[in-house]
């Protein structure tokens, strides 16, 4: 782990990580609004590279279910223990399953590490295997207005 000073952007915590933005994985939980099988609330983290975004029409294909939306930050605390900005599938309140775009296969990840001004750095596929994780191709390259 690793403390660094606050940043206003992913590419300026790129920056002063020493990483390119695609090194920095965001976790996002996410909320299954519907499935299939009818069940509801339950949630799910996506680990997604921080030069890309997620693809909710991919992701929901993965996980079977109809409906996925981002959680207001105070049920996202609720849910995994960490505030927006800090969340790390790893100590969360609840082991929720772990999809992990495929990008970030085979390569050395800096992602949170469950408070602010920290980053952890961390192998990947070591991390995918730990957590059980889906690869799955989940994520879509930012547009221009996304990506500045």
């Amino acid at each position: 782990m690793r403390e660094r000073p606050a940043a206003k952007s992913l590419p300026e915590a790129a920056e002063l990580l020493g990483v390119r933005p695609a090194d920095i994985v965001k976790t996002l939980v996410v909320k299954r609004t519907s499935t299939s099988s009818g069940s509801e609330g339950e949630f799910l983290f996506a680990l997604v590279p921080g030069d890309r975004a997620i693809s909710w029409p991919k992701l929901r294909a993965v996980v079977g279910v109809n409906r996925l939306t981002l959680p207001d930050p105070d049920v996202a605390l609720a849910a995994t223990g960490y505030e927006r900005g800090t969340i790390v599938p790893l100590g969360s309140t609840t082991a929720w399953p772990v999809y992990a775009d495929e990008h970030i296969v085979g390569t050395r990840i800096a992602m949170g590490a469950g408070a602010h001004g920290y980053s952890m750095f961390v192998d990947a596929d070591a991390l995918i295997a730990a957590l059980g994780a889906t690869v799955a191709d989940i994520s879509q390259e930012l547009t221009a207005s996304r990506s500045s």
